[in-house]
């Protein structure tokens, strides 16, 4: 029993998601219509993604990109790639797994240096930039998949509404690690290993090859938002069994089934008439503040989730969902991620990190908040 508590004291966001399930039992009780309404699609492209990716990161994938940064001797460069990486890197794999790849070497890089007093700040500062530069594509975090996924917008509306928040978001995020090293902007860092980059065997280019094609495949997939998914789903599975079985193991199932819990718990309240009835008064044309306030509570993915079948404006709750991860830990999964990854590396310091990491993260959030807002009323 204690193992169990144990097991979901560690994972809140899951908690928090059954419990809400379990709620949802007693709001609308349990039909095959709640279960049909369930976003399938969504979850197995979120399936697909995490297993696809963990290939990425057994195989190394990533490792040109690493290999590069440990050659970098100016700190102001140094931090603008491994940032700008980040930003980069998350419209295609995602805010969180942009996050797994980056942190890690970031802390390895700024400790190999001897430059631990800058860490917190460029980490925080890869935090804004996983939530700000994937917020630009359909396949960057799992609310702009939802979202894309329900509007029938083509992929290139979608990039083209939300192109002028993540060019404001780049600008500033480079502004930000300027003013850090705004007293030595030519500090160098001091390294002399690369030996963290790991290596390619030869026997394996297969594998790497064998990845890229079905990561494309899966790209292919969200795109064309095509019927044929379920097949899809059937070829990644296959081609993964093949490559290497033991990623089943590894796919973070426990979000698939945070997910799967939050869907029911949005379905269930969607077929409420009084809730529903209350939420579509509510929620409509105030979409922005309320995807920005509720996810304080449950986080942005399943803020989104539950507000999503009230909004008028989708593009002004996508806005307010993506801006939610600046204002506290529990704004953005990805949020909690960069923590976990932090803690492990440095224990008893978790409490330094959030005073660090609220404090820059408000500051950018003062920047873009307004004018987040006025963007968003255009309709997506």
């Amino acid at each position: 029993m204690k193992k169990v508590f144990g097991f979901f004291k560690k994972e809140l966001m899951l908690t928090i998601a059954a419990a809400a399930a379990l709620v949802s039992l007693f709001i609308t009780p349990p039909s095959w219509e709640l279960v049909s309404h369930i976003d399938w699609r969504t979850l197995a492209t979120l399936f697909m993604m995490l297993t696809v990716l963990e290939g990425f990161k057994k195989e190394n994938l990533f490792r040109p990109l690493l290999l590069w940064a440990g050659r970098i001797r100016s700190m102001t460069v140094l931090s603008l790639f491994l940032v700008f990486a980040v930003f980069f890197s998350s419209m295609f794999v995602t805010n969180d797994i942009s996050l797994i790849i980056f942190v890690p070497l970031t802390i390895i890089l700024f400790r190999s240096g001897g430059k631990e007093r800058y860490l917190l700040p460029v980490l925080t500062m890869e935090n804004i930039a996983a939530v700000r530069g994937s917020l630009l594509t359909p396949f960057g975090s799992p609310q702009n998949l939802f979202i894309y996924g329900q509007s029938g917008v083509t992929a290139w509306q979608f990039v083209g509404y939300m192109l002028p928040l993540w060019l404001l978001s780049g600008v500033l995020l480079a502004g930000f690690v300027v003013f850090l090293y705004r007293r030595d902007l030519h500090e160098q860092t001091s390294l002399v290993k690369t030996d963290f980059a790991g290596i390619w065997h030869k026997e394996r280019a297969w594998r790497r090859i064998a990845y890229l094609l079905v990561f494309g495949l899966v790209l292919t997939v969200i795109l064309t938002r095509t019927d044929h998914w379920p097949y899809a789903v059937l070829i990644v599975a296959a081609a993964v069994f093949i490559i290497d079985k033991s990623l089943f193991l590894k796919t973070d199932y426990i979000l698939l089934v945070t997910f799967l819990c939050f869907f029911l718990f949005s379905s269930s309240i969607a077929a409420n008439e009084q809730i529903a009835s209350f939420l579509s008064g509510a929620v409509a044309h105030y979409e922005y503040w309320w995807g920005i306030l509720l996810s304080q509570v449950i986080s942005n993915v399943p803020a989104g989730i539950v507000l999503y079948p009230f909004a008028v404006n989708r593009g002004a709750l996508l806005y307010g969902l993506d801006s939610a991860g600046l204002c506290s830990l529990i704004g953005s999964l990805a949020s909690v991620i960069n923590y976990r990854i932090y803690v492990r590396e440095y224990p008893g310091q978790g409490g330094r990190f959030l005073k660090v990491f609220t404090l820059i993260s408000l500051l950018f959030f003062a920047f873009v908040v307004v004018p987040g807002y006025f963007i968003s009323q255009r309709p997506l």
